[in-house]
Parts: structure tokens; sequence; C-alpha cells
């Protein structure tokens, strides 16, 4: 390995590309820490505080933007290169926190959290792609598992912001952010893959070695692991040049290359994954963090609950980061999928419970456990691994145009489970939705033992072979 002179540019870029991502966290915490100030009687707008229809609107039209942004961010990164349309991103994030200052009614605040959550999806589609394509087999877990530890970040950033500052002095705060991020990715290489797609091998070769910190050696001082990938980059270059002149696009990418094939069956998985992430529950349930908390008979503030919440998510997506690179992917999202069951089911027993009248107010620390457990397993697997393993696990061809789709999936889910969530509530009771989540976290996990791979250290040749 000495002639890799360690990860440390691999790192730097992973951390730098990220720092995005910790704004985006705070635009999902940001409604948590602000509807209580925008909806009381001294609400700063001029037409009066947020009305429970206009807080569901403003909190979920994050994931419209996101859906549009999974489109716009992805088509982009094929024709200007994955750095650029990074680069790019940092626009409707900083105008989204910045229209927030000014918003005097809900429309503005709709509009700017549209605007930020396309910026999200620009991250959950084009940062999984940008890393995989960088990365070393044996980093690549840890590496890819930076795009949600640092969405964790920024979520719980703006509880605690939001706990001594307003709204619109957390907005500036974070709005910084975007600068932040610019001054640090500015001097990161594109993808050697992606140089080599658009037949700049010269510059994907440079690209490679300033990833594996390798001086700029001969060849034949090299080791047979990097030959290898330089060797990959010429043939990428070749394919290339090959085929059509699509502006070095996702040339010749058809609906056929998903049909049927070890590459249909990855795509299959993708979707399986992407959707266990929102159908298990944990991202809707998040929202009634307050309820729960209040239902357990807790005293604490609904500020101060939330930071324990995102300082749960975190330490449970930190564990992610340690283990996934010594336990591997599948082990973590059985785990995280039966775990998740469990601490629903546990949930669900007490509400059921205290609905039929037993005197349960002994075991008001079950439901706080419960909802603890659930997080904490959450983000260690099924609410953290679907972005890394998808972009694992979809060859080079075609990963660009299957993460959008997924990911497009992923926003529309979100989006129904988000404003189903009072439907559910009101005609299942919480005991039923709790429940209902129960069994779709149990199944994700048969899902997971029966069909996902594991891709820990794998090339995607070795991984699609698997299937």
């Amino acid at each position: 390995m000495s002639s890799t002179g360690g990860d440390k540019y691999q790192y730097l870029a992973a951390i730098s590309v990220n720092i995005i991502t910790i704004s985006y966290g705070a635009f999902c915490g940001w409604p948590s820490s602000s509807f209580l100030e925008l909806s009381s009687e001294s609400s700063p707008l001029e037409t009066g505080p947020l009305s429970p229809t206009d807080q569901g609107w403003v909190a979920s039209s994050m994931c419209l933007g996101g859906l549009i942004g999974s489109f716009l961010f992805t088509w982009l990164a094929d024709k200007i290169g994955r750095k650029w349309c990074l680069m790019w991103m940092a626009l409707p994030n900083l105008v989204g926190w910045v229209i927030i200052p000014f918003a005097s009614n809900p429309m503005h605040l709709i509009i700017a959290r549209f605007i930020g959550g396309a910026a999200g999806g620009g991250c959950f589609t084009v940062i999984p792609i940008y890393v995989a394509e960088l990365a070393s087999d044996n980093i690549r877990g840890i590496l890819g598992v930076f795009l949600v530890l640092t969405c964790n970040f920024g979520l719980l950033l703006a509880f605690i912001l939001g706990y001594y500052f307003n709204y619109a002095q957390v907005s500036w705060i974070v709005s910084s952010l975007s600068f932040v991020f610019v001054g640090c990715f500015w001097f990161m290489p594109e993808t050697p893959q992606h140089l080599a797609k658009v037949n700049k091998i010269e510059e994907a070769e440079q690209a490679l070695r300033y990833y594996r910190n390798i001086k700029s050696s001969p060849a034949k001082e090299l080791s047979e692991e990097l030959q290898l990938e330089l060797q990959k980059l010429k043939t990428t270059e070749k394919t290339a040049a090959d085929g059509d002149d699509d502006d070095g696009a996702a040339t010749g990418v058809t609906w056929s290359d998903f049909a049927g094939g070890k590459t249909g069956k990855a795509f299959l998985i993708g979707l399986g994954l992407i959707s266990f992430n929102q159908l298990c529950g944990c991202f809707a349930m998040v929202n009634y963090t307050a309820v729960i908390f209040q239902q357990a008979g807790s005293n604490l503030p609904p500020t101060v609950a939330a930071i324990i919440v995102g300082a749960i998510q975190l330490l449970g997506t930190y564990a992610s980061t340690v283990l996934v690179e010594r336990l591997g992917r599948k082990i973590l999202l059985l785990v995280s999928a039966v775990g998740i069951g469990l601490g629903q089911s546990a949930m669900g027993t007490y509400s059921y419970f205290q609905m039929l009248g037993y005197p349960v107010a002994s075991y008001s620390w079950v439901p706080l456990a419960g909802f603890s457990f659930m997080l904490f397993l959450a983000a260690v697997g099924l609410l953290s691994l679907p972005f890394l393993v998808v972009s694992e696990i979809m060859p080079q061809k075609v990963r660009s145009t299957a993460i959008m789709i997924l990911m497009s999936a992923l926003w529309l889910i979100s989006t129904c489970t988000i404003k189903l969530m009072p439907v559910f509530t009101a005609s299942l009771g919480m005991h039923g939705t709790v429940f209902m989540f129960a069994s779709l976290s149990f199944l994700a996990a048969i899902f997971i033992a029966i069909f996902v791979p594991e891709t820990k250290g794998k090339t995607v040749e070795a991984i699609l072979a698997s299937l």
C-alpha cells in the first residue's frame, strides 16, 4: 500500500462535498425548531400565525423540491460533470435560506423550502455518484455514509441553533455554509471515471493520482491494484469513444438496460431499499416527537426533545460509519430493520393498552425507550446505508439514470407518508399506525435477508456477478 500514499485526499473530498449536506440537514430540522415561533400569537409573519395546514405545506414542499432537484442535478451531472454540478448546487441552497428571513407569508416559506429541497435532491443523487467514482473499495463504505452523517449533524445543528436564536437568525447563520462549501470544494478535481467517460484520459489519470495520493511516477512503480484502475479508465475512454457523442452524457442508456439481467435485478434491489427507507416510518414519525414525549409524561420542552432526537440520530449514524467496513452493509441493514420493528412494536403495544384504559403510567418509559431505540438503529442502517448500497450495485453506464429514478421514488414516497400520517392516525389510531410501520420494517428485514448482496470491499463487477 505504500504506493497509494494513504487515503487522506479521498477523506478530504468526502468531507468537503458534504458541507452542503450539513446545510440541507439544517433545512430538514428547521421546521421543528421554528414552527413554535411562527405558529405562536407573536408570529413575525404579516399574515399572522402559521395554521396547521400551512405548516404541512411548508414542511412537505421540501420533498417536492427534492423530486425536481433529483431530475435537474442528475441531468446536470452528466452534462457538465459531477464537480461543477455540485458547485452550482450551492446557489439554490443559499437562496432557500436567504428567502426565509424576508418571508412575510406562508407562500414565501413554501417557496424557500421548495428551492432548498431542490438542492437536497441534488445532494442525495449526485454526492453518492461522486463518492462512488472516486473512492477506493476499502473505504467506499465509510465515505458513502458521510452523506447521512453530515445530514444528521445539520439536523442537530438546526435544533441547537433554534434553541438559542430566532428563526431568521438561524437562517442567516446556516446560509454561511454555502460559502464555506464553495471555498473548500473548489479545489477538488472531477472524478476520474467521469473524465475518462468524456475522453479526457490524461486528466482522469491526474485525478486518480490525486485521490490516491500518488506522485507522478511511472506506471511500473504503481501497485497492481492501481495499474488496474488506470487500465479501467482507458477502457472507459474507448467505450465512450465508440459510442454516440452525446455531450459525454450517459450515452446509449435505454429502458432495455433495466429490463431484466443483472442490472435489472440491481435496480429492483435498489428500489426495494429506497422504498423501505421511507416505508419503515422513521422519517415520518420524527414529526411526532413532541406527541410521543408528551404521551410518555415527559415535561421536556419540545425544543429540548428535538435536540435529544437529533443527538440519537447523529450517534447512530456515527456508529454506522465505524461498523460499515467491519461488519458489512447487509448485516447492519438487517439488524437495523429488525430493531426498528421491535422498537415500534413496543411503542404500539404501550399505545394500545393506554387506549384500552389499562394502568400504564408506571411504564411511561416504554414509548421513550422504544422511540430512541428505533431512531438509533434506523440511523445505523435503514436510514443511512441504502444510498451507499444503491451507488455501489449500479453499473457506471446506468448509475446516474438509476439513482435519479430511485431518488425520485424516494421523494414521492416521503411526501405521501408525511401528508398521510394524520389520516393514518385518525383512522387507525397511533397504535395502529405504529404497528403498520412495524410490519413494514419486519418485511424490510425479510427483503434484505433474501435479496440484498453484501457489497463491502467489492467492485461493481463482483457485486453484479453475485446477484
